[in-house]
């Protein structure tokens, strides 16, 4: 999904589909880091959490930049392609989101990854809504606004991973 997210946002000169397409990008990181630890030391799955709070801070950083920059020199992205391929990542997300939601509440590099797919459900649902205002009005700021939105919904995520990965830290073994 992140390829052809990415790809599809690139194209059409949608700023919430390319944030959402990074952000899937993030959350496959994110995935591999939780497998990682499984089996590992309590210190490694804090510094794991650690690791993707900061890489998910970073993209949120990077997605609000892309928001001011397109805001500068963009153009009204297709609405209808925007909705065309957020359908398909909101069910994968709404799956993957089943599949994890018994880790919730479990050791903090799995509630880091199931953090990272509840704000990408989030950020589905409001690209679908944005590409069908963009549709029906031709106005790109509500492209513009999901993409700052969903980069500003990413940064609170990172800093929730990062004050978690922090707790489990000082907290007694």
């Amino acid at each position: 999904m992140f390829v052809v997210e990415v790809t599809v946002g690139l194209l059409v000169g949608s700023t919430a589909v390319l944030a959402d397409g990074l952000d899937m990008l993030s959350d496959a990181t994110v995935y591999a880091i939780a497998l990682a630890a499984i089996g590992r030391s309590a210190r490694f799955k804090v510094n794991s959490a650690r690791l993707s709070g900061v890489l998910l801070l970073a993209l949120g950083i990077a997605l609000l930049w892309e928001v001011a920059r397109r805001l500068q020199v963009g153009v009204a992205p297709e609405g209808l392609w925007m909705m065309a391929v957020s359908l398909p990542a909101l069910a994968v997300n709404v799956i993957v989101l089943r599949l994890l939601s018994h880790q919730r509440n479990g050791e903090v590099h799995l509630r880091a990854a199931w953090i990272f797919t509840r704000a990408d459900v989030v950020a589905n649902v409001a690209v679908i809504f944005s590409g069908l205002a963009v549709m029906l009005t031709g106005l790109r700021y509500f492209d513009l606004f999901v993409g700052a939105a969903i980069g500003v919904y990413v940064i609170r995520e990172a800093l929730e991973i990062l004050k978690d990965a922090r707790s489990e830290r000082n907290s007694p073994a």
